[in-house]
């Protein structure tokens, strides 16, 4: 999404030429190495006995949670997590963050305050909800320890399963004008009950 947004921006004339199916398919290739990561991961957590309470007191079944679960070795199981799903997690956000900053350098050379102001708005939403996402992926992935209270990890799960996702769809339908004009008409009764 990062790619094609930097295509659009950057090089709309030649977005045609270069966002075409064959590259779309190799997108693909990376939605079946997270499935090969998943299958891995889940694979190793078979292999461990879960003999404590089985109790899960959030809707998200989060990998860290089942391996405190676990009453059998779980080091093997970590000294995968954190290498795969941290390369898993960096090369992403290196690409979309190394997608924004050509944008940027992009950005800086428009004169159109109209282009500007688009590029801004397009942007600005799709980077927020990035930084969200990758953020509480983090909190519930690699921050979530022992030590942390079972209402910090029910937080970042619920922000990351659900605030996230409602976020980027209503982010995303900022663009509708209808949904603009009904957002304002909800902020001006709002300032009106104020007053």
């Amino acid at each position: 999404m990062a790619y094609d947004k930097y295509m659009a921006i950057c090089q709309p004339l030649y977005y045609s030429t270069i966002m075409r199916q064959e590259l779309c398919v190799s997108f693909a290739g990376s939605w079946f190495l997270c499935c090969i990561h998943t299958l891995l991961l889940t694979l190793l957590l078979v292999q461990l006995s879960l003999c404590m309470d089985n109790t899960i007191l959030h809707f998200f079944c989060n990998l860290s949670t089942l391996l405190r679960l676990s009453c059998s070795d779980p080091s093997l199981n970590e000294l995968v997590i954190f290498p795969v799903g941290g390369s898993l997690f960096i090369l992403p956000l290196s690409t979309i963050l190394g997608s924004f900053i050509h944008i940027r350098i992009a950005f800086l050379r428009v004169s159109s305050t109209r282009r500007t102001f688009k590029v801004c708005s397009t942007c600005g939403s799709h980077l927020f909800v990035v930084s969200l996402y990758y953020g509480t992926l983090a909190g519930v992935s690699f921050l979530s320890s022992s030590l942390d209270s079972n209402d910090k990890v029910i937080i970042r799960s619920v922000v990351y399963a659900v605030v996230t996702p409602l976020l980027n769809t209503f982010m995303s339908s900022l663009r509708n004008r209808d949904i603009k004009q009904a957002l304002n008409t909800f902020v001006n009764r709002a300032n009106f009950l104020k007053l």
